[in-house]
């Protein structure tokens, strides 16, 4: 058995040298070192801000990023003579990127030779508004009384409020004419729009086939009470 002020090595901290001292013989030790501790203390710490404080001042400042700009706005006009460019321009792209891969191959090209975008245009341009944005024509639309018989929206355009500004723009001027009742139509396919609709107001009343194009479509019909 260890006699008192002797140090063991035991099992219980894994090898290591516990010192069973009695409490009267270590606090010499400890003593000295809190009173070490009490010189060294007040020597370096002053010195360890001073030294921290420098460095945090020689640290750039940092500055808040900018916001991101607020979005353009999307300016709705009559259209005029010099947007026709555009809206040919605008009307190959829709029809390629929504009605192209729905049509068969007789349709698409009896659209090209009866050249239906350029007729459609030269025709009807003095009836469209456009939108455009940053000065850039990215969408026009056109009614026929209640009828919305032609909306179409760039793709840099889409979700950018263009299609709702043209809308809203066609019932408005409905409204004033005295009219009560929107109408329009797409096709089964074209969810996008369907949502469009929806999410305007309008309730589908009816289905039935596309005639216009003969590639087996169905037609669906809205309808909103203004």
């Amino acid at each position: 058995m260890a006699g008192a002020g002797e140090l063991v090595s035991g099992a219980v901290a894994g090898g290591d040298l516990i010192d069973r001292r009695p409490n009267a013989a270590r606090r010499p030790r400890n003593r000295q070192r809190i009173a070490t501790s009490a010189v060294v203390r007040p020597a370096i710490l002053p010195r360890r801000r001073a030294i921290a404080s420098a460095a945090l001042a020689a640290l750039p400042i940092p500055t808040r990023p900018p916001m991101n700009p607020a979005p353009a706005a999307v300016l709705i006009r009559p259209a005029a003579a010099e947007d026709r460019t555009a809206l040919l321009a605008l009307l190959a792209e829709t029809f390629a990127d929504t009605w192209r891969e729905q049509l068969t191959a007789q349709a698409i090209a009896d659209y090209h030779e009866r050249q239906v975008a350029e007729r459609f245009v030269a025709a009807q341009w003095p009836r469209f508004v456009v939108a455009q944005i940053d000065g850039e024509v990215l969408g026009f639309a056109h009614r026929d009384g209640g009828f919305v018989d032609a909306l179409h929206v760039a793709a840099r355009g889409r979700r950018r409020g263009v299609a709702r500004a043209l809308m809203d723009t066609l019932e408005t001027a409905m409204r004033a004419e005295g009219l009560t009742l929107a109408s329009l139509e797409t096709d089964t396919f074209n969810t996008g729009s369907q949502a469009l609709y929806l999410a305007l107001g309008y309730r589908e009343v009816a289905r039935y086939p596309d005639e216009e194009w003969n590639s087996g479509l169905t037609t669906i019909r809205y309808e909103k009470p203004l």
